[in-house]
C-alpha cells in the first residue's frame, strides 16, 4: 500500500517520502493474489510488464471439499472477462518490484529505511513527524510535510497513537501454516484451489509458471485449522517457523487424485505460521492532516484474496483526492468517506468466511461425500454466495470494466 502510493503521488506529480522501519526491506513472505480492479491501477502505473514477468495470471478458482470433490470453479482474471488479470505472486516480489520501481522514480534519498514513527505534531501548513531508528533507539530525525499517510500494517504505530486502549489484534481461534514447495502443476496449471471446510481447509496455486529444471512449478500453499478452546496463542509473527508435526497428521489423508496435499506440506523447505487476526473497524481514519490506509486503517482475514488489493485501491483513492483538492485534510476525508465503509464491510464479511463459505455448507449437510454438489447446494446458492461477495469487494465484472481507472496514468497535479 505504503509502496503503491508513493509511485501513484509521484506519477500526479506530488513530491513524496516513504518511511519504513527496519533497516533493511528483503523480499519476505510466501504468495498472494492481486485482483482485477487492483491490477488495473499498477498497470496505471505502468508495472504491467513488470507483473507479468514475475507472477501467473491466475485462470480459475476451484473450490473442494474435504474429500477432493469438486464444489464451485469460476474463472478469474481475463477468463471472467475482466479487461485486466488476476495475477498469483510472491509477496515478497510484489514488494521488491514496488521498491525497485519506488527507487528508480523517486530516487534512494526519498525513501528512508530505519525510521520508526514516533509521533507528529500539526504545523501552521502541515504536519511535522518524529521517528527513531528502532535497532538503536536513537533519534532518526523529523520531517515536515503537507500531509502523514500511516501505511505501516496491523501493528500500526499511528493507529496505537490514534486508538491507545485498543489492544493486540483479534485472534478467530484459526491458526494459518503457509509455505512454498516445488512441485508439479495440477488443474489447468493457473487454478487456485480450496479445500476443506470452516474447521480445517487447505488452500494452494503456482506462483510461477515456467517450470523449472526438474518440470516443478513453484507452488503456494496454505494449511488452516480451527484451534481447539485449550490451544495456547502464541502472538502472531509472520517470521515464525512452523513446526510440520503439528499440523501434517491432520492432512495426511487429503491425498486426491489430482492433488497431493501430504506431500506439498512434507517437501516445503520453510514454512511459517500466522494467527489468523484482524481487528475491529473504527469509526473515524482521518485526524486533522494525518490518516490511515491498507492493514493500518483496516486488517481483515486474508480471505478472497483481498488483503493487497484493497491496499492498492486506497493508495489509488487518496491519490485521486489529492488531484481534487490537494495534498489537505479535505482529501483526506473525501478518501475515507469513499473507503472505510467499503472496508468495513469487507472485514465482517470475511468474518462469515466470504465466498469460502460454500466448504461450510457442504460439509454440514454431506460430511461423508455426495456424488454431485448440487445434490447438497442448489446452483442458485452457489451463484449467489460468489456474487454478493464480488458485489461487497467491488470487482464484479460487468461493472468494474464499466468503470474508468480510479486514476489515469497521465494525470497529473496542478502546481
Amino acid at each position: 500500500g505504503g509502496l503503491t502510493l508513493a509511485l501513484s503521488l509521484h506519477q500526479i506529480g506530488v513530491p513524496v517520502k516513504v518511511f519504513e522501519s527496519v533497516a533493511e526491506l528483503k523480499p519476505l513472505g510466501v504468495g498472494i493474489n492481486v485482483l482485477p480492479h487492483a491490477v488495473r491501477e499498477l498497470i496505471e502505473l505502468g508495472l504491467m510488464d513488470k507483473l507479468d514477468a514475475s507472477g501467473v495470471r491466475t485462470r480459475e478458482l476451484a473450490y473442494f471439499s474435504k474429500h477432493g470433490n469438486p464444489i464451485w470453479s469460476e474463472p478469474r482474471g481475463l477468463e471472467a472477462g475482466y479487461k485486466w488479470p488476476q495475477f498469483s505472486i510472491h509477496r515478497g516480489i510484489l514488494q521488491q518490484l514496488l521498491l525497485d520501481t519506488a527507487i528508480e522514480r523517486l530516487g534512494r534519498d526519498n525513501i528512508r529505511t530505519s525510521h520508526h514513527l514516533t509521533g507528529w505534531s500539526e504545523t501552521a501548513d502541515g504536519v511535522r513527524a518524529d521517528f527513531i531508528d528502532r535497532a538503536t533507539g536513537r533519534p532518526a530525525g523529523a520531517y515536515e510535510g503537507a500531509i502523514l499517510i500511516a501505511a505501516d500494517g496491523i501493528h500500526s504505530a499511528a493507529r496505537e497513537k490514534l486508538y491507545p486502549q485498543e489492544g493486540p489484534p483479534i485472534w478467530n481461534g484459526r491458526i494459518l501454516w503457509r509455505g512454498v514447495t516445488p512441485a508439479k502443476a495440477f488443474l489447468t496449471g493457473r487454478t487456485m484451489i480450496m479445500a476443506g471446510h470452516e474447521i480445517l481447509k487447505f488452500v494452494c496455486y503456482p506462483i510461477t509458471k515456467e517450470p523449472d529444471a526438474s518440470g516443478n512449478h513453484q507452488i503456494n500453499w496454505v494449511a488452516e485449522r480451527h484451534m481447539p478452546p485449550t490451544y495456547q496463542w502464541r502472538r502472531e509473527d509472520y517470521n515464525r517457523t512452523a513446526r510440520l508435526e503439528e499440523f501434517l497428521p491432520w492432512f495426511e489423508s487429503w491425498q486426491f487424485d489430482w492433488l497431493d496435499v501430504p506431500g506439498l506440506i512434507r517437501n516445503c523447505p520453510h514454512a511459517y505460521e500466522y494467527p489468523l487476526v484482524d481487528r475491529d473497524p473504527v469509526s473515524q481514519w482521518t485526524f486533522g492532516r494525518v490518516t490511515l490506509m491498507g492493514d493500518a486503517a483496516h486488517p481483515m482475514y486474508p480471505i478472497g484474496s483481498n488483503g493487497a488489493s484493497q491496499a492498492i485501491l486506497d493508495a489509488r483513492v487518496i491519490t485521486r483526492e489529492i488531484l481534487a483538492h490537494g495534498p489537505t485534510q479535505a482529501a483526506l476525508l473525501a478518501y475515507e468517506a469513499e473507503r472505510r465503509p467499503a472496508t468495513t464491510d469487507l472485514v465482517l464479511l470475511n468474518r462469515k468466511n466470504g465466498p469460502e463459505q460454500v466448504m461450510q455448507l457442504v460439509e454440514e449437510r454431506a460430511p461423508d461425500g455426495y456424488n454431485v454438489v448440487t445434490d447438497v447446494l442448489s446452483q442458485k446458492e452457489l451463484e449467489d454466495i460468489a456474487a454478493n461477495y464480488k458485489r461487497v469487494a467491488g470487482f464484479q465484472v460487468e461493472a468494474l470494466n464499466a468503470k474508468p481507472p480510479i486514476v489515469k496514468a497521465d494525470a497529473r497535479a496542478g502546481t
